[in-house]
């Protein structure tokens, strides 16, 4: 039998389960388990200067390709407690990561000894599994047991804690023969999937709401497919948004009360009949729950049989893999078809189309501050349809689901769930490491941008180019229009009079200097004009010198992004100028039919 340290063993369980790229931050505690990965060879390590970046790097790597688990590092103490974060966000967006943090040695974890903290338990509530392990023979069934449940069910997060002394201790481990444990994952029934059917076809208006599941079962070309089978429209969540491109002829637009689509919202309060796959009925999609589910029936399939009903009970439940439903779903709509007995959507699909061309919003201005809707006008002219898009949270990711056009899955990745500010700089790292051959580009809010902006050393490190649009308006953009409810504009404005860069005015802090003290590059626009050419040279820019490059748009201070303030997607509030000329949105997906 081959003899090596337990630190070793989980190094090379980790490759053989597939790991080829690594994220942390070295320490006392964890170093045994550095060795360990220098001596194996094979995982790609990434230096983060924030043990919460590390995770989200985690995260993005995981949310670019199918099969892909990101794997995040850190020493004892603080570091786990940074990375819970990542871990929340994660098991929220149900996208497994692997936590690995060091620990003091077993014999004083309970003595206060310096930086050992009960992580397991703090990290219960955001993962699938976080244990300590404290005996070495152990750490191979952990990590086979991690791998395991991030894999199974419904994906999510898992962390393990070892103490310095337990990774040092040598085991027993073979690497040769170690096999993974079979992934579990529920799968529909026939008749399941032909009562639904049965419900489907009954109906006169219905709709496929499409969700992350169906992203993480890797199952878009099913989806789509038994979409032009039965001709149902689909709306994506936000989680889904690229499952079918944006301009498919069954696509209806996003719904909900900040990101949605006019003609989204117009299209599902028409219709009466909604088959919901791989999502969880999140309230920001759904509003309230009288208006949203009212005249409709509803069936509902998810790998978790706990999150039928969690919201509200659906007339039918399936529990099942995205991928597994799908797959029956277009066998019996095939059988169906040859037996000439699936109903005629045409006219129903087209309705959806005809609101798609009328109901748009405006987003070609020529204001001096720039307004936020031309930067994404600007961005859809710039950046085609092989473009990842990151994002997190604000009026800049609200903005930008209303206005940019997304045509592959996984290629708008996006914190759902948690919305972490600081989230995207560290998600955009990950997803260029983990496609380096794509065209990523990035979208923060100057807060954002904010609060992990340090990441933006890593990628000048270790060469990951990819282009951060950064607008700016010097304010809490989402907080400010949020706090309309309440009279008042409080701790929300972030505007100063740098004295360092008197150029800006009112706009603080000078992201271009930062930027490039930090190693990247950077290009401020004042001018709406000049976005575009801005654009095509931060291409250029980030291809030559390999670093990640910043577009910063100066926007006006205050612009109102159309949202619901009543919580009811029938009564969102178009604060800015809708489309009413042709002129007034050119890219829109559907040309404006005025």
């Amino acid at each position: 039998m081959a003899r090596m340290t337990a630190a070793r063993a989980a190094v090379e369980i980790l490759k053989r389960e597939g790991v080829g790229d690594a994220f942390g931050v070295p320490g006392a505690a964890i170093n045994p388990f550095y060795a360990a990965l220098k001596a194996a060879g094979g995982i790609r390590h990434t230096l983060a200067r924030h043990v919460e970046g590390a995770s989200h790097m985690a995260e993005g790597y995981t949310r670019t390709h199918p099969g892909n688990i990101g794997v995040c590092i850190g020493t004892s103490g603080p570091a786990g407690t940074d990375m819970i974060t990542g871990l929340y966000s994660a098991l929220g967006d149900s996208i497994p990561i692997l936590c690995v943090t060091g620990q003091a040695p077993t014999a004083v974890i309970h003595k206060e000894d310096f930086q050992a903290v009960d992580i397991a338990s703090i990290a219960g509530p955001v993962t699938k599994m976080a244990i300590t392990v404290l005996e070495a023979a152990q750490v191979p069934g952990a990590f086979q047991q991690a791998f395991h449940l991030m894999r199974s069910g419904r994906p999510g997060p898992v962390l393990i804690d070892l103490p310095i002394d337990v990774q040092l201790t040598e085991i027993e481990f073979d690497p040769e023969t170690y096999q993974p444990l079979p992934v579990y994952k529920p799968a529909a029934s026939r008749a399941q999937i032909e009562k639904a059917l049965d419900l489907l076809d009954a109906s006169e208006r219905p709709l496929i709401v499409a969700g992350g599941g169906v992203v993480n079962a890797d199952a878009a070309e099913l989806l789509v497919e038994f979409a032009e089978l039965t001709g149902v429209p689909v709306v994506p969540t936000l989680m889904g948004w690229g499952l079918l491109p944006d301009d498919h002829e069954l696509n209806a637009g996003m719904v909900g009360l900040q990101t949605s689509h006019r003609y989204g919202n117009a299209t599902f309060l028409e219709s009466d009949f909604v088959l919901g796959i791989g999502n969880r009925w999140a309230n920001r999609h759904t509003g309230r729950l009288d208006v949203y589910t009212a005249g409709r029936t509803f069936v509902h399939v998810d790998v978790e049989p706990t999150q039928i009903g969690r919201i509200f009970a659906p007339e039918f439940g399936i529990a099942s893999d995205a991928g597994a439903a799908l797959a029956l779903f277009v066998e019996v709509a095939r059988e169906r078809q040859a037996a000439g007995r699936l109903p005629d959507r045409s006219a129903w699909a087209a309705l959806a189309q005809e609101k798609k061309a009328t109901l748009q919003r405006r987003t070609h201005f020529d204001d001096v501050p720039i307004k936020p809707q031309r930067v994404y006008q600007e961005m859809n002219k710039a950046f085609g349809p092989e473009t990842r898009y990151v994002s997190t949270i604000g009026l800049s990711q609200i903005a930008g689901a209303q206005m940019l056009h997304v045509f592959r899955p996984r290629h708008w990745i996006n914190c759902g769930q948690a919305g972490p500010l600081g989230w995207t700089i560290p998600a955009a790292l990950g997803v260029a490491r983990a496609d380096p051959d794509a065209q990523v580009v990035a979208l923060s809010g100057d807060y954002d941008f904010q609060f992990m902006i340090e990441e933006l050393a890593v990628g000048a490190q270790h060469h990951i180019p990819y282009v951060h649009v950064l607008v700016n308006n010097s304010y809490l953009g989402l907080i400010r229009q949020a706090q309309r409810a309440f009279d008042i504009d409080f701790q929300v404005n972030l505007e100063f009079e740098n004295v360092n860069s008197p150029e800006l005015g009112l706009y603080g802090v000078d992201h271009v200097k930062v930027a490039e003290g930090l190693g990247c590059k950077a290009i401020r626009v004042t001018d709406p004009g000049e976005l575009g050419a801005a654009f095509e040279r931060a291409k250029k820019l980030a291809a030559e010198f390999r670093v990640p490059v910043v577009v910063e748009a100066i926007l006006e201070r205050v612009t109102n992004i159309a949202m619901s303030t009543t919580n009811d997607i029938s009564a969102v509030v178009e604060f800015e100028d809708i489309a009413t000329e042709l002129g007034h949105a050119p890219t829109s997906i559907r040309t404006l039919k005025v």
